[in-house]
């Protein structure tokens, strides 16, 4: 159920050296790199881990710049989602609506607590 996780980082060379060693006996490797994100996939599984610069431009801290990633297996579900979440009184982050020149589906919002989710469907998962 759990797509990836994001961990925040200020400095991302080192963070990127750090989980290779740690993480190599789990079975992970990167498999795609940017100059402000890394992501680890693993053998034995479809969650990954990304690493990244706080997109807020902040200094990362705990919490901040994380975001816990949930796979829908269809838009309405990301839809039906974010809506029990809104109504529940999470904050938005970014209303359901197509991301990444189209790539996935998304919505974005804080738990009452303030960490990060999204919902999200890629439409080669499944028939939207």
């Amino acid at each position: 159920m759990i797509s990836h996780l994001t961990l925040g980082t200020n400095n991302l060379q080192k963070a990127q050296q750090f989980f290779e060693i740690i993480l190599k006996p789990l079975g992970a490797k990167p498999v795609a790199k940017t100059s402000e994100v890394v992501f680890f996939a693993f053998s034995n599984s479809d969650t990954k881990l990304a690493l990244t610069k706080p997109f807020d431009g902040d200094l990362a801290t705990a919490g901040n710049g994380t975001m816990l990633a949930l796979k829908a297996s269809s838009q309405n579900i990301v839809k039906s989602v974010y809506k029990l979440a809104i109504d529940l009184k999470a904050e938005s982050e970014g209303e359901p609506g197509p991301r990444n020149n189209g790539a996935y589906f998304a919505a974005y919002f804080r738990d009452l607590d303030g960490n990060k989710i999204a919902v999200f469907h890629r439409s080669d998962d499944a028939n939207t």
